[in-house]
């Protein structure tokens, strides 16, 4: 395909986020779409085909992108603490610069059927356990205690939940803000930190 073509097809899809994240997916008709990138049906559905389509697209595409950042930090940063905080600096620079793209994720892609819905749920779960193998190793090399299984969903529930307020140009960067749950996050899962013992118990140096 060329550029243009390229070019073009970014271009409803953001449209169509944007629909999407206002009125939801089923309350957007094409009609609304065509009018919204000034096509008709016809091109419309040769950039883009269906309207499940558009929302595979939309609900796959920065998923994508974050398993590509997890798959790079998991050859590139040995650490778990240095792989958690590549991982949460990148999520939320993401929701921060695609909002819309993740609301629609968040709240649509259950939409999704078939194949489609299949492949969405799929690239969740691998995103999500880049995540659970940087905890558990954390775990294995006694710098974290142990920790139940959903704790993982917990932490990203946390990340996750910032499109409804996160920005990119807010008193805190992106990055910022990631570091700040984290730190937290780590404190908390510090071996040295016995269950039950508050933060306030410890002596800070």
């Amino acid at each position: 395909m060329s550029k243009k073509f390229d070019l073009n097809r970014d271009q409803i899809l953001r449209t169509a986020a944007e629909l999407f994240a206002e009125s939801g997916y089923h309350g957007t008709g094409i009609t609304e779409l065509c009018e919204a990138v000034g096509y008709g049906r016809g091109t419309l559905y040769h950039y883009i085909g269906n309207k499940e389509t558009i929302l595979y697209e939309i609900s796959s595409r920065q998923l994508a992108q974050m398993n590509e950042v997890a798959d790079g930090l998991a050859l590139s940063v040995s650490g778990p603490e240095g792989r958690l905080r590549g991982l949460g600096a990148a999520l939320l620079r993401n929701i921060a610069e695609h909002r819309a793209e993740w609301t629609v994720f968040f709240r649509e892609f259950h939409a999704l059927t078939g194949e489609r819905r299949d492949k969405v749920v799929a690239a969740r779960e691998r995103y999500e356990a880049h995540w659970r193998h940087a905890l558990d190793q954390g775990v294995r090399d006694g710098q974290f205690h142990g920790l139940p299984p959903l704790t993982v969903k917990g932490i990203l529930g946390m990340f996750n939940y910032s499109y409804l307020w996160l920005t990119v140009d807010g008193e805190r960067s992106p990055e910022q803000i990631s570091d700040d749950f984290l730190d937290v996050l780590v404190f908390g899962m510090t071996a040295s930190t016995q269950p039950g013992q508050s933060p306030t118990d410890q002596a800070p140096f």
